[in-house]
């Protein structure tokens, strides 16, 4: 094997690709979650429902889930770096037709392309991942990229609700929009070029043939369902306490309640610090610690303390990114042909729990407040706990052996 082709810790060509998916993940979340703490101002300007409102999210992660694994097999044709250039320039675009639009529906509409669009950062960007990092590396590089959308993620939802009390929700997200399109040129000009991609003809039959073949992967079908339960969770426990945080409870202001969002800088250390657990403590343990984690930290915003709410929603996204960390690398080992459809399987699974339970969230949240959500999202995580349990077992001829 020629080491190097490989991104080697430490290398201007790992610190560059590394800067380059940050830039990619904080396109890519921050465009997906800018409405997500604008939920009661839409409910405000549009006169709907919480769980309406929530559809200017779960329209984006809806699309984005059903086009990621083609985005997966389309990168194996033309290649990671182009589709990922493509996507972080584009998205923003429609990002800002998305802010401008006066209808809901048309809103709706803009939402949904630009999920399409932002398909071919995700699962792309691990598969990139996964062919240009050296082994001994992998761990901390998927880390360092988790932790990139994270932060992405959080500097999108702070930075819009503080421009909201600043200048109002619309042009709010216009300045994200141009913000993140700045970014995405960035990326065009950082994004190393792959060394390691071997192209192959796109092929629907074969795509289909391949993702029912890793379909039929025990392990990896617990992992797929993991992360639909984990990210059912977050994205529904975020979604609905932004009302309660604005709302009698607490009475905070956009900006105030955009501080929680400061959590995500937890989240981002660890998922670094747990995927370069897993080589000393094993897989399993850790997700099985982190899911621990994020049970605590749900129990603790039931409290009527802003201070106890905080430090809940603190731990639960502590667990949550040292969860998707560990879980999505261990995909990587566990397929053993087409990593990118892999990877583009799990964030389908991903993303669907965004948009269903995400949008489920509000009804349970209009019939029994918070503890309403708070009860739908300890399934979910007692879910994800038990498949963990059995994963083991379940990969154990799937795949090389790899730390557990």
């Amino acid at each position: 094997m020629d080491d190097t082709r490989f991104m080697h810790k430490g290398s201007r060509r790992y610190y560059l690709a590394n800067l380059a998916l940050f830039l990619a993940g904080f396109v890519t979340f921050a465009s997906l979650y800018d409405f997500q703490p604008l939920f009661p101002n839409l409910v405000r300007a549009y006169g709907t429902t919480p769980a309406m409102a929530s559809l200017s999210l779960s329209v984006a992660t809806f699309s984005l889930a059903f086009t990621l694994p083609f985005s997966g097999a389309l990168s194996d044709a033309v290649g990671r770096r182009p589709l990922i250039i493509f996507a972080s320039i584009l998205a923003p675009v429609l990002a800002f037709g998305a802010a401008v639009h006066h209808a809901f529906s048309g809103m709706l509409l803009l939402r949904f392309g630009q999920g399409i669009i932002l398909a071919g950062v995700p699962a792309v960007a691990m598969a990139y991942i996964n062919e240009e990092t050296e082994p001994n590396a992998l761990g901390s590089a998927m880390g360092l990229y988790i932790a990139g959308n994270g932060m992405g993620g959080m500097s999108g939802r702070i930075l819009t609700a503080w421009f909201t009390d600043l200048m109002g929700w619309r042009w709010a997200l216009v300045t994200m929009a141009l913000l993140c399109f700045v970014c995405g040129l960035l990326v065009w000009v950082c994004l190393p070029v792959s060394r390691n991609f071997s192209g192959k003809p796109f092929k629907p039959g074969a795509l289909l043939a391949s993702m029912a073949d890793h379909l039929k992967n025990p392990g990896l079908q617990r992992l797929y369902l993991i992360a639909f339960c984990c990210m059912g969770g977050f994205v529904t426990l975020y979604n609905y306490v932004t009302f309660r945080l604005l709302g009698r409870d607490f009475g905070l202001s956009h900006t105030q309640v955009g501080l929680i969002f400061l959590a995500y800088a937890f989240g981002a250390v660890s998922s670094t610090v747990m995927g370069s657990l897993v080589n000393t403590c094993g897989r399993r343990r850790i997700l099985c610690s982190a899911l621990g984690i994020m049970t605590a930290g749900l129990v603790l915003t039931m409290g009527s303390s802003l201070w106890l709410v905080i430090m809940g929603i603190v731990l639960f996204t502590t667990g949550f990114f040292g969860a998707h960390s560990v879980a999505s690398a261990w995909v990587g080992r566990l397929a053993v042909h087409s990593h990118a459809q892999a990877s583009s399987l799990y964030l389908f699974f991903y993303y669907m729990g965004s948009s269903i339970s995400g949008t489920i969230g509000g009804t349970i949240y209009h019939g029994w407040a918070w503890p309403g959500v708070v009860a739908l999202v300890l399934v979910l995580v007692g879910i994800a706990f038990i498949l963990c349990l059995g994963i083991r077992t379940a990969s154990h001829c799937q795949a090389p052996p790899s730390p557990l």
